[in-house]
């Protein structure tokens, strides 16, 4: 492939002069900078020059979902920083619709003989997808750690939030505030996260009204369709599967002449950046982003050094964060 410096320069988010100054092994550029232009250049398949070679070792991948909803982000530079500090780099691929697959990613991260692959909230995740892409991995000894989610049958390592108890410490919030109807708006069912999350919402719903689920598309669009949906069959709260589902409820409410929390309440899930300053400040059920991947990185780096590892998924505990959305059920009229 003819080496071409405006697309690593592109992917880099660099100027052309500091690429050819990093091509060219010469000074006057960050370590930071000059790795971003190295990653760069093994995202796009490039081979490094000679005098560059010695920093291809240690390469990582780090297999993400699109990076619309902020809690992946924060996903990847912790991951991202626990690898650079034991001297990994970090292979960034970013899912988008359309775009390039994680089967593809894959193939073009071993091409780069990476010594070993974090997945988050990938296919591992999703029920209907096959764990033998896994399966095989592991049969090549190549080290892999999996965020969210476990693949059936396959040993190794994964770390998830316990979603079961974070719909149910959300319902028991509402519940406690004296709402009875409950909604819950989330993902596909096809998901591990999402299933565990309707077992959650459904224990808790036990002997406080009645189950009101509607499952849409992630992402503050389906939240708002769905919670549309739930206010129109009487609900007076929703607990939603993502931040950004619950700015879609909120929007939803307030379409309608509600007021949140007043009329309205709103339970969201992720604790993402900068949420606390949505107005009103989001009530949200909070994964422990940062333990969880530190958790994956550290535990794919003891596979590679050799080090005996867990085979199953660590669930971790979510906490709830009370806020603004959320208030006592109003009075019936």
């Amino acid at each position: 492939m003819r080496l071409r410096l405006s697309d690593i320069a592109r992917q880099a988010g660099v100027s052309e002069a500091t690429v050819s100054r990093v091509l060219n092994d010469k000074p006057g550029v960050g370590q930071q900078t000059r790795q971003s232009v190295l990653t760069a250049l093994d995202v796009l398949g490039y081979e490094r020059p000679q005098a560059l070679r010695k920093h291809a070792i240690g390469l990582i991948g780090l297999v993400v979902p699109e990076l619309e909803n902020p809690i992946f982000p924060l996903y990847a530079q912790t991951i991202s920083n626990v690898l650079a500090g034991s001297g990994y780099t970090p292979v960034l691929c970013t899912q988008t619709p359309g775009g390039v697959s994680e089967d593809e990613f894959v193939e073009m991260l071993r091409e780069r003989a990476v010594a070993g692959i974090i997945f988050v909230s990938g296919l591992h995740a999703d029920t209907t997808a096959s764990t033998a892409r896994y399966q095989e991995l592991k049969d090549k000894r190549l080290p892999v750690a999996f965020v969210t989610g476990h693949p059936e049958g396959v040993e190794a390592a994964s770390f998830s939030c316990d979603d079961t108890v974070a719909a149910r410490i959300a319902v028991d919030h509402l519940a406690g505030l004296g709402h009875s109807r409950i909604g819950l708006v989330s993902g596909p069912d096809r998901y591990w996260p999402v299933r565990r999350k309707i077992s959650g919402y459904r224990a808790a719903m036990q002997g406080v009204g009645p189950e009101l689920i509607e499952l849409t598309l992630f992402g503050e669009q389906g939240g708002h369709a769905a919670a549309s949906r739930l206010i129109d069959r009487g609900a007076t709260a929703v607990v939603c599967g993502s931040d950004m589902m619950a700015l879609g409820a909120i929007r939803a409410a307030e379409e309608r002449g509600l007021t949140v929390p007043q009329d309205f309440s709103v339970v969201g899930y992720d604790d993402s950046p900068l949420i606390a300053h949505t107005n009103p400040p989001l009530t949200t059920v909070r994964q422990p982003v940062r333990d969880i991947a530190t958790a994956a990185a550290r535990a794919l780096l003891d596979e590679i050094a050799g080090q005996p590892t867990p085979s199953s998924e660590y669930l971790f505990r979510p906490e709830l964060v009370v806020r603004g959305s959320t208030g006592a059920a109003p009075r019936e009229d």
